[in-house]
């Protein structure tokens, strides 16, 4: 990921908030749907109420932009090997004190803002330029950045190509709504298998209820969603809540929705924990098979045989991978599994395996 130097700030009015008594206004972007006072920010620390409207701070402040496979975001069974032109602002209306990005994603509130600014049509002649495939919202939750990625992914799409968002699945059913016709695949991250305790504890979040409902708006929109779990030792490795997480996506979304157990390695306040054990992990990939689940992967041990993708009809290896390449693509025309014909859930094409680039500006 590149770092950006910083260059300010661009405001924006919002999206999605209305007016309240007394020159207040509510936020409708996220499930917290935050009551913001005049001058203050909601909980995103990118948002604030000036003369009693909401804006918006970040809009165009890249804080990052990187050529991605897409596997890294991970989406492994959408347009598998393609290459995604990744941005991100810095803010979160989530507080993980294991956050890998916590430089981008708890710099908030106007002190705390950097980037450098980029319009959406700069942005998608980059993305075309560099050789991407489609454009990823991620690093940061994108739904902070919710009127820069609308406006880049409508304008995507003119240009043929698609968009993703890597998300905390905390967007509210309008903003799902809004984006729908633009937003192609999302990966949604759950941490410590929604248990609510693990959520308030270590995430500053009340209640993750809200994320079932946002994947449930997602799939009546078509949009693809493959599912990752973070697996944080001591603290949410129950294995009863993945067993209740599997379940539900298996129920809801679908037996072939891909679904990632992460492997968290100590980072930002939450260093003394160790990483995750591979034993436990692949205890918890059993139990989310045995939950119904055909496509299971452990993700962040490099070289694991549930990298791979497998036929859920014979077991077949159809896809190998490692980390975030292709090595081996076997299915026929149709996505078909070659030995016996299974057609497996991959929406779009193999793009092929391509050395990843890193893109400056």
């Amino acid at each position: 990921m590149v770092r950006l130097k910083a260059r300010g700030r661009h405001m924006k009015e919002a999206l999605l908030w209305r007016p309240e008594k007394e020159g207040y206004v509510r936020c409708d972007l996220c499930h917290r749907r935050c009551l913001v006072a005049p001058g203050r920010y909601g909980v995103c620390g990118v948002r604030k109420n000036v003369d009693g409207k909401l804006y918006t701070l970040v809009y165009g402040l890249l804080s990052a932009a990187n050529l991605d496979p897409i596997e890294k975001k991970p989406l492994i069974h959408f347009e598998p090997g393609s290459q995604v032109f990744s941005i991100s602002t810095v803010g979160c209306n989530f507080y993980c004190k294991f956050c890998q990005n916590w430089s981008l994603s708890q710099s908030r509130l106007e002190e705390g803002l950097y980037g450098d600014y980029m319009e959406p049509e700069k942005i998608v002649e980059y993305a075309v330029r560099v050789g991407a495939d489609g454009i990823s919202y991620t690093y940061n939750e994108p739904t902070i950045f919710f009127e820069l990625m609308l406006d880049t992914a409508k304008l995507a799409k003119k240009r043929g190509l698609f968009n993703t968002m890597v998300t905390n699945g905390y967007a509210t059913p309008e903003a799902i709504e809004m984006l729908a016709p633009y937003m192609d695949a999302a990966t949604v991250d759950f941490k410590g298998a929604a248990n609510r305790e693990f959520y308030r504890k270590l995430m500053g979040v009340p209640d993750p209820e809200p994320i079932f409902e946002t994947l449930l708006e997602m799939k009546r929109h078509g949009i693809w969603v493959e599912i990752t779990n973070l697996v944080v030792p001591e603290h949410g490795d129950d294995p009863e809540d993945l067993r209740r997480l599997a379940g539900w996506v298996a129920e809801n979304l679908g037996e072939e929705t891909p679904f990632h157990l992460l492997r968290f390695h100590p980072d930002y306040m939450l260093r003394d924990v160790p990483p995750t054990p591979v034993e436990t992990l692949e205890k918890l990939a059993k139990i989310a098979q045995d939950e119904g689940l055909k496509h299971v992967f452990i993700g962040n041990v490099w070289g694991h045989p549930l990298e791979n993708t497998y036929c859920p009809n014979c077991g077949y290896p159809v896809v190998e991978r490692q980390g975030f390449y292709v090595t081996a693509w076997r299915l026929g025309e149709g996505n078909k599994c070659p030995r016996c014909g299974y057609r497996v859930k991959i929406k779009g094409r193999f793009h092929g395996s391509r050395p990843r680039r890193l893109f400056f500006f």
